[in-house]
């Protein structure tokens, strides 16, 4: 299988109070296409850093970071942006849906940013987007007028709306109640199960238990890589 992402022996420094803080020890990973990954560990470990890497929002202090044949840490920052636009579909815990743009909107943005789609098949991929989420009938809502679950699956819609292939998600079902947070993670087996790779941030321990393989980071180290590439 080919690799995704290929982390090689990374470290993420940063000045706290006057002192150096390595928040990330010596990482050295690589991840399949399609395959779903979880990240789980301790609040503060350096999960959310390590996603950070991963999206190019941010770069190592030391080692290389390559996603796609891509080494990010080469990129200027506005290519970077260009490039993350269209291979990389990121969702957040606290949704970041803009909120003075309908559903519909809000999906077609990245879209437009990106301009890979000819203008006038971009409203009709994100309704078929919306759709897929179950959202159709909310699409010319403000995100104010929907529900935190339907909010964050209007996110996933946007970060599908430039068909990459990688989906990085930090916390996505961290607001949610149990089965809202239980759809959306029936979304993402879906999508692992169209090929796309999926890495997750969670708490949630049987969300993390129902991804393909199971990473924990302590202390900024990997301290466990469990596969169940069978699971799904």
């Amino acid at each position: 299988m080919k690799k995704i992402i290929e982390l090689k022996n990374v470290y993420k420094d940063y000045q706290q109070a006057g002192t150096l803080q390595t928040v990330l020890h010596d990482i050295t990973l690589d991840i399949l296409v399609g395959e779903f990954v979880a990240i789980v560990g301790p609040s503060g470990n350096g999960k959310s850093t390590l996603l950070n890497l991963l999206t190019g929002i941010d770069h190592p202090t030391r080692g290389e970071v390559i996603v796609d044949g891509v080494r990010l840490q080469k990129m200027s920052g506005e290519k970077l942006t260009s490039w993350r636009g269209g291979h990389v579909g990121i969702v957040f815990q606290f949704f970041q849906l803009l909120p003075a743009l309908t559903l519909l909107q809000n999906v077609i943005l990245p879209m437009d940013f990106h301009a890979a789609l000819p203008k006038r098949q971009r409203k009709q991929r994100a309704m078929q987007l919306l759709e897929r989420v179950g959202l159709a009938e909310e699409a010319e809502r403000l995100p104010s007028q929907v529900s935190g679950g339907q909010q964050q699956r209007a996110a996933i819609a946007r970060a599908l709306a430039n068909d990459p292939a990688l989906i990085v998600a930090d916390e996505p079902t961290g607001n949610l109640d149990a089965a809202t947070a239980a759809s959306v993670f029936e979304l993402f087996a879906h999508l692992r199960d169209q090929g796309k790779t999926l890495v997750m941030v969670t708490h949630n321990e049987a969300l993390a238990e129902a991804a393909t393989r199971k990473l924990e980071i302590r202390s900024g180290r990997i301290h466990a890589d469990d596969s169940r590439l069978s699971a799904h």
